[in-house]
């Protein structure tokens, strides 16, 4: 059990040291903001220096397409359109359970707002059992736990394109001449595979292709695909205000600060002369500018990983919904069409508000798809009884499993 007591006298220092953090918040906002004027004057010659010497630089820099300046308010969605969401759950594979099998739910969302229609709630579960796919990764070094979250990204995908096509054929099929109702696809979380850059290209090809074919579908209907991320801590657009903030005439990193600075690395963030705002949050800044149901200025994401996306690169922009400030990341085609974006960010936002806080369909995604404790045991006790009908044999958990499951004492 956990002893409260001693935990109680920790309390302290924590308290004392949030509280000194958010002293230094502030005057890491200040700096931040005083270099946001100045990059707002220089913004050409800022993002050319970016293009140019963001190679040598050790932490990503995102780079605006929009003014600096801008603080753009976004209208609520039209009161007749649907919302489409994917969202993911595992049971993960153990020796110790009855058999050696994993199982990926994704939970399927589909709200219709002013059209009389029913909406969809519901999961799809697959269950992953052939030895030919637990150990398929292991050729490449990756456990079979991580292969089945990135397949589970895949499933997400996979399941949102088919919903996307699914909808707009219905929606074709009853249309009556009126305008046609806009569509947003949603997704919980980036758009940006990060653990992407780790894999090996074989493995990797195995994950990236299929989401970026479901993204493609998406595009063949026009609907916009977005991703919603709370309480983000991405550094990106922070990191491009440092081409600001660096003294010499040329930011060649390497050259000049050969310590690096990466955004990651407190110590020697503080040492460069670029890092005097670090490590300060892109949502904790543009939370002190911007207004309720306003946003920041989009950015194009440089993440290496995003040379492979295609047509499909990210772009983001930060979103003020209320109780926080979201990020939101959009593929390159939604970005370019005007209308598309603007009309996927008004849903978004209308979206937060209905579900008082967060987005009302990634909440009943994430409620159709995750498993609970109970679940977990009806999945093995159903197995079990799979397995003594086909006449398996010493069928049950492994000892170390069963003694965990009670206390002797």
């Amino acid at each position: 059990m956990l002893d409260l007591m001693k935990l109680a006298r920790q309390m302290q220092g924590i308290s004392q040291h949030l509280s000194q953090e958010a002293i230094a918040a502030q005057e890491r906002v200040a700096v931040a903001r005083r270099l946001l004027a100045i990059a707002a004057l220089r913004q050409s010659e800022l993002v050319a220096n970016a293009e140019t010497w963001g190679d040598r630089a050790p932490f990503t820099a995102a780079q605006p397409t929009e003014s600096l300046q801008l603080r753009a308010a976004v209208a609520a969605a039209p009161e007749a359109h649907t919302v489409l969401a994917t969202d993911g759950s595992q049971i993960s594979p153990s020796h110790h359970e009855i058999a050696y099998c994993y199982l990926i739910n994704v939970g399927r969302v589909v709200l219709h707002y002013g059209q009389s229609r029913f909406p969809l709630l519901d999961s799809l579960p697959e269950v992953v059992y052939r030895a030919e796919d637990l150990y398929l990764s292991r050729q490449w070094g990756i456990s079979t736990e991580e292969w089945m979250g990135h397949r589970r990204t895949v499933a997400e995908a996979i399941v949102l394109a088919e919903l996307g096509e699914a909808v707009h054929d219905s929606l074709m099929a009853s249309d009556s001449g009126l305008e046609p109702v806009p569509v947003l696809a949603l997704v919980d979380g980036s758009l940006i595979y990060w653990f992407l850059e780790a894999l090996p290209g074989e493995a990797r090809d195995r994950i990236l292709p299929p989401i970026l074919d479901s993204w493609e579908r998406l595009r063949r209907q026009n609907i916009p695909l977005v991703g919603y991320l709370s309480a983000s801590r991405s550094g990106e657009a922070m990191n491009f205000l440092r081409f600001a903030a660096c003294p010499y005439t040329q930011p060649d990193c390497q050259t000049h600060c050969s310590s690096g600075g990466g955004s990651d690395d407190r110590g020697q963030a503080d040492r460069a002369p670029c890092g005097s705002f670090l490590p300060l949050r892109d949502a904790t800044f543009w939370a002190t500018e911007l207004e309720p149901g306003q946003r920041s200025p989009f950015w194009r994401s440089t993440a290496s990983i995003l040379d492979l996306y295609g047509e499909h690169r990210v772009y983001f922009c930060y979103l003020n919904v209320g109780p926080e400030v979201a990020r939101v990341e959009v593929p390159q085609w939604v970005m370019a069409d005007e209308t598309l974006c603007e009309m996927a960010l008004s849903m978004v936002l209308t979206q937060v508000q209905k579900g008082y806080g967060y987005p009302v369909a990634l909440a009943e995604a994430h409620n159709q798809a995750v498993v609970r404790g109970g679940d977990r045991t009806r999945f093995f006790a159903l197995l079990e009884q799979e397995m003594i009908r086909a006449g398996l044999k010493n069928v049950g958990t492994s000892y170390k499993e069963a003694r965990k499951r009670g206390s002797i004492a």
